[in-house]
């Protein structure tokens, strides 16, 4: 039996952000599994005529399993999408451990992760030389699993690198307050919901100032936090340049051939 599960990332949304392989593993697909929370509609323009599509917005991990390893069974293709990319918040290790028990095979396809998109909408490089060269991907703990122990926000804020803040829209306020000691009020912040969907929304403001911001908007969810201050308009950033392109790299690289 061929049929294998594929885990594919369906970008941030667009329809026209998902790599050539996530398309052409969808049109092939007999059952397509998705998050309709967070992938647009157009996302499964990709999908073949009479495709089976399952909505696992209200399903456990043991129905989407199940649905999965019955499809499988059955011998049909499955491809699992999932929002953004596959390594970050997609229940893949939960998943697949359970193919792993069900004799399923499964592959994995990447996507383009969602706070790439929010950086390229914002038109700004998470490094910026000088300024910070790190950057730090976490979420915070509300109705949620429990962060492990040591991943604290005040940790990873103390190192002033870039941070990216994944299903935490809902406690902006909160974070803001903790995270102004380590950047300042004034530090720059972007939130930008639903990147590169026809709902996409982008808010600019600093540390003491965008959770008002949000409130006002009324964001619950699909949306990226960026704080850091790479983020600050060119002005206000560092003029240093990255090595790798400078003229003494490469004329230090002319003399040693």
């Amino acid at each position: 039996m061929s049929a294998t599960v594929h885990f594919v990332g369906a970008g941030p949304g667009a329809a026209d952000l998902i790599t050539l392989r996530a398309a052409t593993l969808l049109g092939g697909a007999d059952v397509v599994l998705y998050p309709g929370t967070y992938v647009d509609a157009e996302v499964l323009s990709h999908c073949r005529e009479g495709a089976r599509r399952i909505d696992t917005q209200d399903l456990d991990l043991d129905r989407i399993t199940t649905a999965m390893v019955e499809a499988h069974v059955a011998g049909h293709d499955v491809v699992r999408l999932t929002s953004g990319d596959p390594s970050l918040y997609s229940a893949l290790h939960e998943q697949t451990r359970r193919l792993d028990a069900a004799g399923v095979p499964w592959d994995v396809t990447p996507g383009v992760p969602a706070y790439a998109a929010a950086a390229a909408i914002i038109g700004r490089e998470l490094t910026v030389p000088l300024v910070t060269q790190s950057v730090v991907l976490t979420r915070t703990q509300a109705r949620s699993t429990a962060m492990p122990e040591g991943e604290s926000l005040a940790a990873y804020a103390a190192t002033g690198a870039t941070l990216v803040l994944h299903l935490a829209i809902t406690r902006t306020a909160a974070l803001m307050a903790e995270l102004t000691p380590h950047y300042g009020a004034g530090c720059p912040v972007a939130v930008v919901s639903r990147a590169s969907q026809p709902q996409e929304l982008v808010l600019r403001g600093t540390v003491g100032t965008i959770a008002g911001l949000v409130e006002e908007a009324g964001l619950r969810q699909a949306a990226v936090i960026l704080v850091g201050p790479a983020l600050a308009p060119d002005r206000q950033r560092s003029d240093a340049e990255s090595y790798l392109y400078s003229p003494e790299r490469v004329a230090r690289k002319e003399r040693l051939r």
